[in-house]
């Protein structure tokens, strides 16, 4: 309970010193709910592999890199997909299924489109405010593939 309650009072002193004005998250584009959701997903690992122990940066880097590729996030979502709701499946599917300009240097274009879509997901979770379920997901995936397991939670 206190945790939340720093937390919260956290992210309410954000939003007020940067003036941060309320969003609907579902009126973003699917890519705009992808930035976002790259950064808070990479975020999530950065800070479970630097939890892990001081080791050398690059080391960190390769770890970190391995679970953030789009590979690694398309197999994420395939693990998840049950678990979703169909508002939560309609989100990754219009992230999956949006036109980037973009396109992946080392993973296959329907890789690529699953891990927008993953994206997509993890930035409207953020955006919508919902970290319980967000966090919930990005666990159930490492804790599938074998990342992570229950008693190192």
């Amino acid at each position: 309970m206190e945790k939340s309650l720093i937390e919260n009072v956290f992210e309410s002193e954000i939003k007020e010193i940067f003036q941060l004005k309320e969003c609907d998250a579902g009126m973003y584009s699917p890519l705009v709910l992808a930035y976002i959701g790259d950064a808070v997903y990479e975020l999530i690992i950065r800070t479970i592999i630097v939890n892990r122990g001081n080791c050398p940066v690059n080391q960190m880097h390769k770890k970190s890199s391995s679970l953030v590729k789009a590979p690694a996030q398309a197999e994420f979502i395939t693990l998840l997909m049950e678990e979703l709701t169909e508002e939560e499946q309609a989100i990754y599917k219009r992230g999956r299924n949006a036109k980037s300009a973009t396109s992946a240097k080392n993973a296959t274009i329907q890789d690529y489109r699953m891990a927008t879509g993953f994206e997509a997901l993890i930035g409207y979770l953020y955006l919508k405010g919902n970290k319980e379920r967000l966090v919930e997901l990005v666990l159930h995936a490492l804790q599938k593939k074998g990342v992570l397991k229950i008693d190192e939670v």
